[in-house]
């Protein structure tokens, strides 16, 4: 197996999360993901082209090849895997983990990745509700809805947040939700599309539109 430099890393797995989006990627739209210049990113696409790991006409965008996506999707569990670790056997809080797992995710061992995966018991999702991929690349999907429509008085389980900036992650941990968290949508307003909500036990709470469209969950439990 290849090895690549942190660098090429960052490349490969910011064009992977951006095609998710929106198919082809930009040369702008890797530069303000990455905070880089647009000669720096043509650089790098040069090189990323050469190993193979990508498509790329300029002035056309690029995506990357079935090679790339392989690499993306090793770094991806990579990073998931440790995030999964330093929350539940290192107790880091889940606005804590990225950060760490951003450095840890570079470590590139296959036998070391995937006896932690072993040790952790092969979990399928991260703190933060996004599905691990197993040690061929598969990713399970599940079915989930935004909290902006869920129905009210139905019953659901919070199971993944898509934002996941330390401002969002603080805001839900300073309101109780978490992964797993039982929730309820008991009213919504029209002049700002907030809604009153109630999170298991808690007492009935309000929360912004913006802040819900960023909570996913799972009908049930």
């Amino acid at each position: 197996m290849l090895n690549y430099s942190t660098s090429e890393e960052n490349y490969i797995k910011a064009i992977y999360h951006l095609q998710q989006q929106d198919g082809n990627v930009t040369t702008n739209e890797l530069a303000a993901e990455l905070k880089a210049k647009p000669a720096s990113i043509t650089d790098m696409m040069k090189k990323l082209k050469a190993k193979k790991l990508l498509h790329y006409e300029p002035y056309q965008g690029f995506s990357l090849s079935n090679e790339g996506k392989k690499v993306a999707l090793g770094i991806i569990r990579r990073h998931r895997l440790w995030e999964y670790f330093l929350a539940e056997k290192l107790k880091f809080t889940w606005d804590e983990v990225h950060e760490v797992a951003e450095h840890l995710e570079h470590v590139s061992s296959k036998k070391l990745i995937d006896k932690l995966d072993e040790f952790l018991g092969f979990p399928r999702v991260d703190p933060h509700g996004d599905p691990i991929p197993d040690q061929d690349g598969k990713i399970e999907t599940s079915r989930q809805v935004c909290l902006l429509d869920l129905p009210f008085n139905k019953a659901a389980v919070v199971s993944h947040v898509s934002d996941q900036s330390t401002e969002i992650l603080e805001l839900l941990k300073h309101k109780n939700i978490v992964i797993g968290t039982k929730l309820e949508v008991k009213k919504k307003f029209s002049f700002d599309n907030s809604m009153e909500v109630k999170a298991g036990r808690q007492p009935v709470f309000t929360i912004s539109e913006q802040l819900a469209k960023n909570i996913f969950v799972k009908y049930g439990a």
